[in-house]
């Protein structure tokens, strides 16, 4: 049996990073994980191919080539997806489709001989044996949560691994809270699943046996799920087995606020060389957070704990929210003055949307405020509902926000901001240093430091943290390199006209 993997093109969206990956010569942030963890649970004698459309272009000869074309997407690559479908249909290729974008909305895909839903550890078996017997179902579905423990290591070797910017490994699968408008839980339920120590570090030691010298990031929608297991097991064998190693990995990941709260937790991330982690911080208004149910981040200062986060090494990314009903006209200008005040650079900010399945959906839906079209960027200035506020109001409001946050001035101060908190783990090991990394210093000072207008902000900071603080010169560089990209997707959102309000077009 023949099988090509297809993961199709994302769109150029603020975490596509295509601009500042092309300045280090990069192609992709991270590998199509789902497929590449798939393709290892298929018979190994099975001929396999992957390609991303990400990093390379589709021929017609490599569908050509495969007795079945397995394609998985986010919402976000719909439209890729739908040219993929269509081109295999053309020549005669079976399609079988599964991963998030079908899981939520297999029924508006046409073209697909077989729909593999939910986790691939639950109904991809069943499929493979009908498939053998010559007798595969349409579709596969089930709400069962598998235990991931018995997953296995991703086959690696069908990528390039010199493409992406990073790799990407799963510890855990799930989510303790239930925010409205987050579909985790339909996809992979409340409670945290998590692989063992032991498969952990075989997956780390795949990597580096591969070669992979750089970032890993963990890409569990909340790592700190079950913090138990990891203050007294997962952690420390990752500390152990990156001592052994010399330190070759940088580890990223995503986790809710409530990190702040364990400070053993937090020493024992940075010990583990963990520098970057991404929060959903929402909005600094409490009565949005009671709304959508973002219950960890209320009562708090938000502002506290994300600086006593950085204070332990960690950078903190953060993703952030405009349009719910509860939003005050004021919210805008709070939104700015938060995302300054705690020097979180890399700061989404996003207009609320349903996507399809969640409560905020179920809800919308009863009040007879949904519209159709759902992007799966929320960054686009696309609504899917009819929103209480204004609609001009909302949609001029956001783009200030971007306008005003990823202008030269404000970006570099909150770098400035951050390195004033962020306090790195003095490493033991030597970082490897690679070309890319150079050709990203010297393409920081060409598109930063004499192209763009606000150069004279680039120079100040590079001056700045040379004299304040050196060891974290690199990231000041890369943060800089990442507002180069922001800007250039914020000027794209910013120049597009409004149109009509969605209550007109509903």
């Amino acid at each position: 049996m023949k099988i090509l993997f297809v993961y199709p093109q994302y769109p150029d969206t603020f975490w596509s990073f295509k601009h500042a990956l092309r300045i280090i010569s990069k192609k992709a942030s991270f590998p199509p994980l789902g497929l590449l963890t798939v393709a290892a649970m298929l018979p190994g004698e099975w001929e396999k191919k992957l390609v991303d459309m990400n990093v390379t272009t589709l021929d017609d000869k490599e569908i050509n080539w495969a007795d079945y074309v397995f394609i998985s997407a986010m919402v976000v690559q719909r439209d890729s997806t739908k040219e993929v479908i269509a081109r295999c249909k053309k020549l005669g290729a079976k399609v079988v489709a599964g991963g998030p974008l079908f899981t939520t909305g297999y029924e508006e895909f046409d073209g697909v001989d077989h729909f593999v839903l939910g986790e691939a550890e639950v109904t991809l078996p069943p499929f493979l044996e009908d498939l053998q017997k010559g007798c595969a179902k349409h579709i596969y579905t089930s709400s069962e949560r598998p235990d991931i423990s018995k997953t296995p290591i991703p086959l690696w070797s069908l990528i390039n691994m010199k493409n992406y910017s990073s790799m990407n490994i799963q510890y855990s699968r799930g989510c303790p809270f239930n925010c409205e408008f987050c579909d985790i839980i339909i996809l992979n339920g409340h409670k945290p699943r998590t692989k063992d120590k032991d498969q952990l570090l075989n997956e780390l030691e795949a990597l580096y046996r591969l070669g992979w010298r750089s970032g890993v990031f963990i890409v569990d929608d909340n790592f700190i799920g079950n913090k138990r297991k990891l203050k007294t097991e997962i952690l420390p064998a990752i500390i152990r087995w990156m001592e052994k190693k010399k330190y070759p990995f940088a580890f990223s990941t995503e986790a809710s606020i409530n990190l702040a709260d364990d400070d053993e937790l937090m020493r024992l991330m940075s010990k583990a060389e963990f520098n970057t982690v991404f929060i959903g911080i929402e909005t600094p208004n409490e009565e949005s957070l009671v709304e959508c149910n973002k219950f960890t981040n209320i009562n708090r200062d938000l502002v506290a704990s994300v600086k006593k986060i950085q204070n332990y090494g960690l950078e903190v990314q953060g993703g952030f929210i405009v349009g719910f009903d509860s939003d005050p006209v004021s919210i805008f200008k709070s939104q700015i003055n938060f995302i300054q005040r705690s020097g979180i650079v890399t700061a989404m900010v996003g207009l609320l949307n349903a996507p399809c399945g969640t409560r905020l959906y179920q809800r919308l839906k009863k009040e007879n405020r949904l519209l159709k079209g759902f992007s799966g960027d929320n960054t686009d200035c696309s609504l899917n509902f009819i929103p209480k506020m204004n609609y001009e109001t909302l949609i001029n409001g956001y783009k200030n926000i971007l306008n005003t946050i990823y202008s030269p001035k404000q970006f570099y101060e909150r770098i400035r901001t951050l390195l004033k908190e962020y306090k790195p783990q003095k490493r033991k090991g030597i970082p490897r240093l690679q070309f890319y990394h150079i050709r990203g210093f010297i393409g920081s000072m060409w598109f930063l430091g004499i192209r763009e207008k606000g150069r004279r902000y680039y120079w100040k900071l590079f001056v700045s943290t040379l004299l304040k603080h050196p060891r974290s010169f690199p990231l000041s560089i890369s943060l800089s390199v990442f507002g180069f990209h922001f800007r250039k997707i914020a000027e794209k959102y910013i120049s597009q006209p409004i149109g009509d309000t969605p209550a007109l077009n509903s």
